[in-house]
């Protein structure tokens, strides 16, 4: 089954539940793979329901501080309120789907990155992934947060991007568009529509690939290296050509795809 894993950013997904061309983007999507699935964060929600209940957000190197309460916030407001949100926008344009997390049927287990971050973790697979294929071959979209449990049954909080990564191996997908806030790789201070992963330690090397992106080509070149056919990163997806990289006229992001791909 050919699928595709979307990873929505916090701004992407505000765009979502305003913007008609998301659904468009779904349906058009639907052409191209068998199988979509949805994953997402709730980072500024967390926050911004953090700060209301007299909670001051902490961060370290990026990842969210997390003691006992604010995993209470972030379960309420990511696999809560925000997760019931996208599935409740699907439904009403006609999708079927169902909201998910990395805990539902044992999916993942997750292990501590950091003591000073608290219930924070990075997701293992412990469960069968065979009961999304058969939703998938329903024609239910999954929507997935990315809260886990630890091994004895505490709520984590897992970073989107890192869980995305996990479950997109976990199923075998064949894509995994990363929605962000940044449009698209450049190289030579020209957006390109699509650079091999061979390429991303060169420009990394050669200073063309810097700050904030280099952990995510890093991410996004492991992808490839674990099997995944192809990745995008950027901020749109509206009107992206899915089935020729090559010819591509979206200048709001990039593939990036195995050294020895010729087409998508």
């Amino acid at each position: 089954m050919k699928t595709a894993v979307i990873k929505f950013s916090g701004k992407a997904l505000d765009d979502f539940f305003t913007n008609k061309k998301w659904i468009e983007l779904i349906s058009n999507l639907k052409k191209t793979y068998e199988g979509i699935v949805l994953v997402h964060g709730a980072g500024n929600k967390i926050s911004e329901w953090s700060y209301a209940l007299g909670l001051e957000p902490q961060f370290i190197e990026g990842q969210r501080v997390t003691d006992k309460y604010t995993m209470e916030v972030v379960a309420a407001v990511q696999s809560g309120l925000l997760n019931a949100k996208i599935v409740s926008h699907l439904q009403i344009n006609n999708f079927d789907a169902v909201g998910l997390s990395g805990i539902d049927r044992g999916l993942f287990t997750a292990e501590y990155i950091n003591e000073k971050l608290g219930y924070v973790g990075s997701p293992k697979i412990t469960g069968c992934p065979d009961w999304i294929y058969s939703l998938l071959n329903e024609g239910v979209i999954p929507v997935f947060s990315s809260l886990c449990k630890d091994k004895d049954g505490n709520l984590m909080n897992v970073n989107a991007d890192i869980f995305t990564h996990a479950l997109a191996k976990a199923i075998s997908v064949d894509t995994v568009f990363f929605l962000s806030d940044v449009n698209g790789v450049k190289l030579n201070g020209i957006t390109q529509s699509y650079i091999l992963d061979s390429e991303i330690n060169e420009g990394i090397q050669n200073g063309y690939i810097t700050g904030g992106m280099i952990p995510k080509l890093k991410s996004c070149k492991k992808l490839i290296e674990d099997g995944i056919n192809k990745v995008w990163i950027g901020s749109e997806l509206f009107d992206i050509n899915f089935n020729d990289f090559n010819n591509s006229i979206n200048l709001k992001g990039t593939w990036i795809v195995e050294s020895k791909a010729i087409a998508i």
